[in-house]
């Protein structure tokens, strides 16, 4: 592979670790009490928390699976203290703070209810539940037990956007008025019983790699859309493949995205304003932005974070809005506002997973893949 030659997430991933493994973790990043944490699956975001815990010299303190023995390795080699025989008993163990789930889409509620009814803060991966009403249900779990509840989606915990969206609160880059973002990925349809194409596995495009395009628009936008108009092509197996949409709110800004499981795109978002616009290219992890400024044509370039640390940020907020901070405390309302455009796209698609069956049949539709 030549150097021009993009990564996929995974080795991206990789090079990023690897590049800080031997550099000083940054001391700016946990800046709340630590928590002790335990995981929820060992796939390879699992994987990739618990060597970002290994470059801060933490470590996770315990670890459940669907199969024990691929916990008991998982533990053997990030040496986590516990390894649960059951799902139950992760919950009651008292030494646990936060978990950290990493399951298919399709499992999350049912995480979810177990860990928030527990009295556990929870720190999970995108896309946080299936559809809107899940998350609702989620949210008054965790209001009721008075724990956080964190989508793990990075476009929202990465410190360049923080530092974007400083300078756009104060009125630098003036009014937002467009946002056009991409993602488009290849993914072969040899084995359509993978995560991708797979209903059963609550696949498609939209909650795999759209909530990232819809999470850096809403992060700058004014507030959530209230109009939008798409068109989306299906795969084989009737989850979403290759969708284009536009969303509007009620300040008038506008969102135009374009996602495929099938159809390689750079992963590219431009943010319109009065009197700029930003370029970021890779944006799901982005540490570097462009500016480009309306009166003279000026580039300028905006360094912000580190891309190896994407995690470290995430379970970093997940422990500040523990701590109190209402900024990071704030952050399910953007993952909410996306929730709710991505289930009510899906909807006008046609695509329903086989847990939404009662809503399929009430609107005279089909489960994907029926």
């Amino acid at each position: 592979m030549s150097s021009s030659t993009p990564l996929d997430s995974a080795a991206a991933a990789k090079a990023a670790y690897e590049a800080a493994r031997n550099k000083p973790f940054p001391q700016t990043i946990f800046t709340a009490p630590h928590l002790r944490w335990a995981v929820i699956g060992c796939g390879v975001i699992a994987n990739q928390m618990a060597q970002t815990f290994a470059l801060a010299g933490r470590h996770l303190a315990g670890v459940a699976n669907r199969t024990y023995e691929k916990a008991a390795d998982f533990a053997r080699t990030y040496h986590v203290s516990n390894v649960y025989s059951s799902f139950d008993e992760l919950y009651a163990d008292p030494t646990i703070d936060a978990i950290y789930i990493t399951t298919p889409h399709n499992t999350h509620i049912d995480f979810l209810r177990g860990a928030l009814a527990a009295g556990k803060h929870v720190l999970c991966e995108k896309a946080i539940t299936l559809n809107s009403a899940e998350l609702a249900e989620a949210r008054k779990l965790a209001a009721a037990n008075n724990v956080v509840l964190m989508d793990a989606t990075t476009v929202l915990h990465m410190p360049l956007y923080r530092e974007l969206k400083r300078r756009a609160n104060s009125g630098e880059f003036g009014h937002l008025n467009l946002a056009q973002v991409n993602f488009g990925s290849y993914k072969e349809y040899g084995d359509l019983t993978n995560r991708f194409y797979n209903p059963k596995l609550a696949g498609g495009a939209m909650l795999d790699i759209g909530v990232y395009a819809l999470s850096i628009a809403r992060l700058f936008m004014d507030g959530a859309p209230t109009e939008m108009v798409s068109l989306s092509n299906r795969a084989v197996t009737g989850v979403d493949e290759t969708s284009g949409f536009v969303t509007r709110n009620d300040a008038g800004q506008l969102g135009v995205f374009s996602l495929s499981l099938h159809s390689k795109q750079p992963k590219r978002a431009m943010l319109s304003f009065d009197r700029c616009y930003l370029e970021i290219m890779e944006y799901p992890r982005a540490d570097r932005a462009t500016i480009v400024w309306m009166d003279d044509g000026r580039r300028e370039i905006v360094e912000c974070g580190e891309e190896a640390y994407a995690l470290a940020y995430e379970a970093a907020d997940l422990e500040r809005a523990v701590a109190g901070s209402e900024e990071e405390r704030k952050l399910i309302t953007y993952a909410s506002d996306v929730m709710d455009v991505m289930t009510r796209l899906r909807y006008d698609w046609g695509v329903y997973y086989p847990e939404e069956a009662e809503v399929a049949a009430a609107a005279g539709a089909t489960v994907a893949g029926a």
